[in-house]
């Protein structure tokens, strides 16, 4: 079973200069096995990840709401969901 859908996959390859100097990945299947590496996670509303970096002790330095999802290491999947990718 796949750990990462379609929508996901597209997400991360359209945008990873967001978070990386130059492209990790041309092909979805290179997405899915950098975001597996990367231990990845998808967090299906702003709550989530929020919670997520509270979780993983990642200091937002004041940011509250949707400024998190500014942060570098957030994709907006486009359905409501978001990809946290750890740089």
């Amino acid at each position: 079973m796949k750990e990462f859908d379609d929508a996901v996959l597209e997400c991360f390859l359209e945008n990873q200069t967001q978070l990386y100097p130059e492209p990790v990945a041309e092909t979805p299947e290179e997405a899915e096995e950098f975001l597996e590496d990367c231990m990845a996670v998808v967090c299906n509303s702003l709550e989530e990840v929020l919670e997520y970096f509270e979780e993983v002790g990642v200091d937002l330095e004041g940011a509250e709401g949707e400024e998190v999802l500014d942060n570098d290491e957030v994709f907006d999947i486009g359905d409501g969901r978001y990809l946290i990718v750890e740089g």
